[in-house]
């Protein structure tokens, strides 16, 4: 025991008995392109820092994810890492401009991707519809992406997702690999390329909402409120957006009181449910039929039409016969 403490509340760094009594804290964090790491108390807060675009998904952010999830992961401070994005919203997808715009002609020189199948120009050719299309140089570059977000499911310790503004196609994808999602009422969530050039790679949307709900959305790419997620299941709990990191704090505080090693054990019965229905082999499938979904008439034609007019044009056309292009939030025009 730490003075009245229960020895069950030292944590796994506290007290005489402790495996890392007098051992040093874990050297300095990383350094990350696209997120913020840091650790206050029992919480690791891991913060998507391109606001400017959105939190929009670059070829580094699987990697920096994964990275500072396996920090956290290591890190005998921690109890609970919590996930959320910086800016008018949690994630905007994939920066698609990347590829469905100007891919061909990026604007950086050489950096770590370079000659790679994360490489822009690499995958811009073989976007190409007049040449041949290569399904597994596309695989290798969307399974990295795929695992990378999946670090979060597979983590020793609690994931914490917190939902504002907007959580949308490949940020989705990231937010359900979360052991748990908080959102802010008015947030808007769904998968908006389901109408075109995209499925879901990450498979787990019937695993988090049921078949019927999952197809219910990604049959027509509707998306749903924060509120409505929480109605549905998808999130464990909402709240109005100036109360989100109050509610927020107050549950990870909660999880963080726990023992790590009995946070580790439930979290991994409970994975191991997920795991038997197949989760690993719905990843597979999406990912596939990503791929494909952008190498179809209906595909090369969106993507002919981001390369002439821009991707913004060609999504508000995508998306404006449903009601809902540029609706950043629910409630809001």
């Amino acid at each position: 025991m730490t003075g009245d403490q229960p020895a069950w509340r030292d944590g796994w760094d506290g007290g005489e008995q402790s495996l890392f009594a007098g051992r040093p804290r874990p050297a300095g964090d990383p350094e990350y392109r696209t997120l913020t790491y840091e650790v206050t108390g029992r919480v690791a807060r891991i913060t998507f820092n391109r606001p400017e675009r959105g939190n929009a998904i670059t070829p580094d952010t699987p990697i920096d994810l994964a990275t500072a999830v396996e920090h956290a992961d290591l890190d005998p401070r921690v109890h609970v890492i919590l996930l959320s994005g910086r800016g008018k919203g949690f994630c905007g997808g994939y920066d698609l401009s990347m590829f469905a715009e100007h891919g061909d002609q990026p604007a950086d020189g050489p950096d770590r991707f370079t000659g790679t199948v994360l490489d822009p120009v690499v995958q811009a050719r073989n976007h190409d519809p007049r040449n041949q299309w290569d399904p597994m140089a596309d695989y290798a570059m969307m399974s990295r992406f795929t695992r990378g977000f999946a670090s979060l499911l597979h983590a020793n310790k609690p994931t914490v997702a917190k939902l504002h503004g907007f959580c949308v196609a490949g940020g989705a994808d990231i937010a359900l690999h979360c052991d748990l999602i908080v959102a802010a009422e008015d947030t808007k969530i769904g998968y908006p390329p389901a109408r075109v050039w995209g499925v879901p790679a990450s498979g787990m949307w019937a695993h988090r909402l049921g078949d019927q709900r999952a197809k219910r959305l990604l049959f027509t790419g509707d998306c749903i409120s924060g509120a409505q997620a929480e109605r549905w299941g998808l999130a464990v709990e909402s709240a109005p957006a100036d109360e989100l990191d109050a509610v927020t704090e107050r549950l990870v505080d909660k999880i963080a009181m726990m023992p790590v090693n009995q946070l580790m054990m439930v979290k991994l019965a409970l994975t191991s449910a997920l795991s038997a229905q197949g989760v690993q082999n719905s990843a597979m499938i999406g990912t596939v039929f990503d791929g494909i979904a952008r190498h179809t008439r209906e595909g090369y034609a969106f993507q002919r039409r981001a390369m002439t007019a821009g991707f913004r044009a060609a999504v508000r056309e995508r998306d404006e016969p449903f009601g809902d292009h540029r609706r950043a939030q629910f409630g809001q025009p």
